[in-house]
């Protein structure tokens, strides 16, 4: 069985091949078909399971969130993946499950903003200063021709650093009125800025508010764009943004009619976004592609 540590999965996976695997996983596959994680109340955060199978094999996911973790200087996340091959259900691989949520979910993140964004899409603001953050600026970077990114964070410090890091600026979150791009990258309870501070056009990323209670984004935001979700039974049962703001099935579109071609940006000026709340089929998918 391989091993792969955080540093072989990011020689592994290059933005295109993640990406790709996630394109070929929400058009071939069926999203909807993936089982519901489970989660686990455990002392200091919580423990999550989250198993899928498919063309790529079977795996599964142990997945712990500590909140506490960021003021001791440890990441939210930390995990374990273990793939099995389709055949014979042999296990092939065991991989570093937080750098395998970090890629996959600025991945499919990208995958979105490739089919949602404008073309023309070069400014990019990102609320965080975490890992995702910081990987979600690196994969916005593939997909779109970025020239300006503005850190949106609670910390000053920390957002310094990050902008620093990324050759960004830090900025308060009135930088939304101008952004082509937004990703909030957070765990907060309550909206990050006035939705309707959006400027026409503009695609959001929202990765952070992965349980009914969480919220990134407000009514406004929500309510003035055209919502695009991994499937509308995953989101309707775990994102606040969603459950929040009111959204019932026919206001959600899925991702694979994206990326199938049936569905997308209504217009130039529409405001898009994608709410992510995180499937096992996109890890299943990524950790497939690491193995080549």
């Amino acid at each position: 069985m391989r091993v792969l540590d955080a540093a072989a999965l990011r020689a592994a996976l290059p933005w295109a091949r993640a990406i790709t695997a996630l394109e070929a996983a929400f058009r071939d596959e069926d999203p909807g078909a993936t089982p519901p994680r489970s989660h686990l109340t455990v002392p200091g955060g919580e423990l999550l399971l989250m198993p899928a199978h498919g063309a790529a094999g079977v795996g599964v996911k142990l997945v712990t969130l500590a909140p506490g973790n960021p003021a001791n200087g440890l990441p939210f996340i930390h995990g374990a993946y273990v793939l099995f091959s389709a055949e014979g259900l042999v296990p092939e691989a065991l991989l570093d499950g937080a750098e395998l949520t970090a890629i996959r979910t600025a991945a499919v993140s990208a995958l979105a903003t490739d089919r949602l964004a404008r073309p023309d899409a070069r400014s990019l603001v990102v609320f965080g200063a975490g890992t995702q953050a910081h990987v979600h600026v690196e994969a916005m970077r593939a997909v779109r021709p970025i020239e300006s990114v503005a850190i949106v964070g609670r910390d000053p410090a920390r957002a310094r650093a990050l902008a620093d890091e990324l050759g960004a600026e830090p900025a308060g979150p009135e930088a939304v009125a101008g952004a082509d791009i937004v990703c909030t990258c957070t765990t907060s309870a309550e909206p990050l800025f006035d939705g309707a501070r959006l400027s026409p056009g503009t695609h959001v990323n929202a990765i952070g508010a992965y349980r009914p209670d969480l919220r990134e984004l407000d009514d406004t935001a929500m309510r003035r764009a055209t919502v695009v979700v991994e499937t509308r039974a995953a989101a309707l049962a775990e994102a606040g943004d969603v459950i929040g703001a009111g959204l019932g099935p026919d206001a959600l579109i899925e991702l694979g009619d994206v990326v199938r071609g049936a569905a997308g940006r209504p217009e130039p000026d529409a405001i898009t976004v994608f709410k992510s709340v995180g499937l096992a089929l996109e890890d299943l998918a990524v950790a497939r592609a690491a193995l080549g």
